[in-house]
């Protein structure tokens, strides 16, 4: 019992001194996910607008696949993008594995479709209301995706928060890609699980803190987005 009060205590202490080793992996920790984010929503979100706009014959199967592959086990992402970017792989001339690219690649997989699939049913919807104002302008695909993208802003950026909190929480794919190796690929999640195995439960701890600490932001930040665009929509 002295162990864990001690630990807790200890634990308190790095999070309040913002100790260098905790406030380095914190900050790349969030790099990657902010990094992979950005590069998934640039991917998620004009593909759930052009599915939402745009009738075609295998539009059901992809938007199906879409929501099948929110499901994929991360460490099958992480497999799959090692064997790419090994040095046998047909990306390894990159150089990149064992990098925070490799981790950023992997997160990117991991969250684009849970953003697609999360922003098209708020397009779809949207676009049921829109569909004769701009079939009646006269309008190209063009401008019909990105008169959704910017009307459903809100929704948009609860799925974009939605795909951070997924990516800051993941753990299997970037322990395989990034290699958790130390002022290089180490995050919250892999430097959580390497100190408890070490024993060393204080810096496990203010690193667990810090993760409760996002997805708790997270959380709330999702539902005072959601509550804003209920009233809004009254």
């Amino acid at each position: 019992m002295n162990d864990i009060w001690g630990g807790l205590t200890q634990a308190v202490w790095l999070v309040v001194t913002l100790d260098a080793e905790l406030l380095e992996i914190s900050l790349r920790s969030l790099q990657v996910s902010v990094s992979a984010l950005i590069v998934a929503s640039l991917i998620a979100m004009p593909l759930a607008a052009f599915l939402s706009v745009k009738r075609f014959r295998m539009r059901r199967a992809v938007i199906a696949v879409l929501n099948a592959l929110m499901g994929l086990p991360p460490v099958v992402v992480g497999l799959v993008v090692y064997v790419l970017l090994s040095r046998s792989g047909p990306l390894g001339v990159l150089g990149l594995l064992f990098s925070p690219t490799a981790m950023i690649i992997a997160q990117v997989i991991i969250i684009v479709p849970l953003i697609a699939s999360i922003a098209h049913q708020s397009l779809r919807d949207l676009w049921q209301e829109y569909h004769d104002l701009l079939i009646s302008m006269n309008v190209t695909q063009r401008q019909k995706m990105a008169t959704l993208l910017w009307d459903a802003r809100r929704a948009l950026l609860t799925a974009a928060l939605a795909g951070f909190g997924r990516a800051i929480g993941e753990v299997g794919a970037i322990m395989v890609v990034g290699g958790n190796i130390d002022h290089a690929t180490r995050v919250l999640t892999t430097a959580i699980a390497l100190e408890t195995g070490k024993g060393e439960f204080a810096l496990a701890l203010a690193l667990g803190f810090v993760l409760i600490a996002l997805a708790i932001a997270i959380n709330l930040a999702i539902h005072w987005l959601g509550r804003t665009e209920r009233e809004g929509a009254w």
